[in-house]
């Protein structure tokens, strides 16, 4: 199964209200990881943003699985951010992981326009991409959303990601953050 991934950033230092804790990152790795076995996963796709993205790239890497990440800017403005604007260490991960996926020409680098519309087209991108490798593998296609549940209403992109998924007949997972 391919896997289209999107989800929490981790928690900035005062958050109001708590949606990705940093001390949750073990245990969110972990669930990661089990989905993805779980469901027989051959490839993820996301961006690498702190927190669910990284997780899921750095996971899958571990399993030895294809990885294609899209990303809205140029690497380094995403790193700055997306990336190191967060606690945790971050930016070690992110060069790392980059690194590794542009070394096998899997990097999308979106020419995004609009700041304000490039993380929801990021979005779209995603899905698209999944529905294409689906296709070219002759697999099947999930969306995986790492987060809290909730939606924090307009702007929010995890839930946008998940009703994309949802209308295009992706199967939708989910790992809990909190």
């Amino acid at each position: 199964m391919i896997i289209a991934l999107a989800g929490r950033r981790v928690d900035a230092i005062h958050a109001n209200e708590p949606r990705f804790p940093l001390q949750n990152v073990e245990r969110v790795s972990h669930g990661v990881r089990a989905l993805l076995e779980e469901h027989a996963a051959t490839a993820v796709v996301s961006s690498a943003a702190c927190g669910a993205d990284l997780i899921g790239l750095s996971e899958a890497g571990k399993l030895g699985l294809r990885r294609r990440v899209i990303l809205p800017f140029p690497r380094e403005k995403f790193r700055e951010s997306s990336v190191v604007d967060r606690p945790g260490k971050w930016g070690e991960l992110y060069d790392r992981v980059l690194d590794e996926v542009e070394s096998k020409g899997d990097v999308v680098v979106m020419q995004t326009v609009n700041d304000d519309e490039a993380y929801s087209a990021a979005n779209r991108v995603i899905l698209e991409e999944a529905m294409e490798l689906g296709l070219q593998r002759n697999e099947s296609v999930g969306a995986t959303l790492v987060w809290d549940g909730v939606s924090r209403g307009e702007n929010d992109y995890t839930a946008e990601f998940g009703a994309e998924a949802r209308k295009r007949g992706f199967a939708v997972f989910e790992v809990s953050t909190v």
